[in-house]
C-alpha cells in the first residue's frame, strides 16, 4: 500500500487560474490567469511579496480553494470536476502538504504522526508503523520514534511533519513556507531532507518561499506578482 501511484505526466497541471476575493468593498483579483505545469523529480520554488498570492495558490493547486477561472489537474483530474469527498481522497493518494507550522498531534509519538495518512488509507497498523519508522529514520530521527512533539526540537518536530507529508509517497509535496520558522541550522537540515527524499522517490516538489537561499535550492523558480507567476 506504501507503493506510489502510477506515474501521471503532467502531475501538475494549472491553466489560466483566476482567483477573487469579494469581501470588503471593492473585489480583489489575486491571481489573474497562472499557468504552470511539473512533473515528477522536478522541484519549483514560488517567491513573491507578503499578500501577492502564493499561499492562495498553493490553495488552489491541493484543492482546498476553488478557483474562480481556469483549470487545475493533478495526475489528470481536475479539482473542479471532483466531490468533496473524491477530493479528499485523492489527495490522500497523490499529494503531500508540508506548512511553516508542523500541525502535529500533540498527544501522539512522532511514529503514530507519521503513520496517521496510512491509516487514513486503511493500511493495517504493522506495516503502516513500519513505513513511518524507516521514514523518519531517513529524516535522521531514528531515534525520536517513541517521542511526543513536546519532547522534540522545532528542527526535529518540522522532520516529523515533513516525514509525515512523505511516507505515502505523494507524486505532489506542496510546501508553504516549511522552513520559515527555524533557526538557520534547523532549516537547512530540514530542507535537504525534504528535497533529496523527496525528489529520490520521484515525486514533484512545490516550495512557496520568500527566503531566496530557499528558492536557490530548487531546479526552477518563478515569482508571482501582478497575480501571473514570472520565471526568475
Amino acid at each position: 500500500m506504501t507503493t506510489p501511484p502510477s506515474a501521471c505526466s503532467p502531475i501538475l497541471l494549472a491553466s489560466q487560474v483566476h482567483k477573487r476575493y469579494t469581501e470588503g468593498p471593492q473585489p480583489v483579483d489575486v491571481l489573474r490567469g497562472v499557468n504552470l505545469r511539473l512533473d515528477g523529480g522536478q522541484s519549483l520554488a514560488i517567491l513573491g511579496a507578503s499578500g501577492s498570492g502564493k499561499s492562495t495558490l498553493m490553495h488552489l493547486l491541493g484543492g482546498l480553494d476553488r478557483v474562480d477561472g481556469g483549470v487545475v489537474q493533478v495526475c489528470g483530474r481536475d479539482w473542479a470536476q471532483m466531490s468533496p469527498k473524491a477530493q479528499g481522497v485523492w489527495r490522500n493518494l497523490h499529494l503531500g502538504f508540508v506548512y511553516q507550522f508542523h500541525h502535529l498531534l500533540m498527544e501522539f509519538s512522532a511514529l503514530d504522526n507519521v503513520a496517521m495518512p496510512l491509516r487514513i488509507r486503511r493500511v493495517a497498523a504493522a506495516p503502516a508503523r513500519d513505513a513511518a519508522a524507516l521514514m523518519l529514520q531517513r529524516m535522521g530521527l531514528g531515534a525520536r520514534l517513541h517521542h511526543r512533539p513536546a519532547e522534540l526540537s522545532g528542527g526535529e518536530r518540522q522532520r516529523v511533519a515533513i516525514a509525515r507529508a512523505l511516507v505515502t509517497r505523494p507524486q505532489l509535496v506542496l510546501a508553504d513556507e516549511p522552513t520559515g520558522n527555524l533557526d538557520s541550522d534547523a532549516a537547512q537540515t530540514a530542507l535537504d531532507m525534504l528535497l533529496d527524499v523527496a525528489l529520490a522517490q520521484g515525486d514533484a516538489v512545490i516550495i512557496v518561499t520568500h527566503e531566496a537561499a530557499v528558492a536557490a535550492r530548487c531546479q526552477r523558480r518563478l515569482r508571482l506578482a501582478g497575480g501571473v507567476l514570472h520565471e526568475v
